[in-house]
């Protein structure tokens, strides 16, 4: 195991009077993980811990060796990036989206699509297309260069081919791999699916209900 990345301690949460976490432990390390297990085992509540868009009733998560509820919620956001299940673009060209990403940044200028792109696995072209007319896999895609615009340092990706059939899974699998080698990325992987988590990752935790 690299060094920590994230640190999961004794973390416990209820939503709606149901036990999600119960004392859950884990630790993250730089690169790639995956948090594999079935539905309703708490795999995407404890993605949403990792950048607060959920805080734990108790217990602590540690980013880098410091809670994350000392970190400024917009500014972890940025630097920590959840790419959702489903792919939920704005109105407008894959250009159009980028740069709305992009404004919510820290870098200066406008995001560069012949880079962005195909980092995710897309041909440049794809910049002037209308977001609502591409495949879901293309869609997925697209979100993973949106995302990159933020220039994060972390990808959290919640079931990112879930909705994807085999051959789309493939292109998105390939292009997170891309996207480790290129840029240096850590990855936190949400999947149901054991083998693919091997695929992806250098480091798997199983979560049980």
């Amino acid at each position: 195991m690299g060094w920590v990345l994230f640190e999961v301690s004794n973390v416990s949460l209820v939503r709606g009077g149901r036990r999600v976490l119960g004392g859950f432990n884990a630790q993250l390390p730089e690169g790639a993980s995956c948090v594999s297990g079935p539905s309703g085992s708490g795999k995407s509540t404890l993605l949403r811990l990792l950048n607060r868009l959920a805080d734990p009733d108790s217990g602590q998560v540690l980013y880098r060796g410091e809670d994350v509820r000392t970190h400024d919620p917009r500014r972890l956001r940025r630097e920590v990036c959840l790419v959702p299940q489903l792919p939920s673009l704005v109105e407008g060209s894959v250009a159009d989206n980028l740069r709305f990403a992009a404004s919510f940044g820290t870098g200066a200028g406008q995001p560069d699509p012949s880079e962005l792109l195909p980092l995710a696995g897309l041909d440049p072209d794809y910049a002037e297309r209308d977001a609502a007319r591409l495949s879901v896999g293309e869609q997925q895609r697209v979100m993973l260069a949106r995302a990159l615009a933020v220039e994060p340092s972390v990808l959290l990706l919640d079931e990112p081919t879930s909705a994807l059939d085999e051959q789309a899974r493939d292109a998105v699998e390939l292009a997170l791999a891309g996207l480790r080698k290129k840029s240096g990325l850590s990855l936190v992987v949400v999947t149901h699916d054991p083998a693919q988590a091997e695929r992806l990752a250098d480091h798997v935790i199983r979560m049980e209900p």
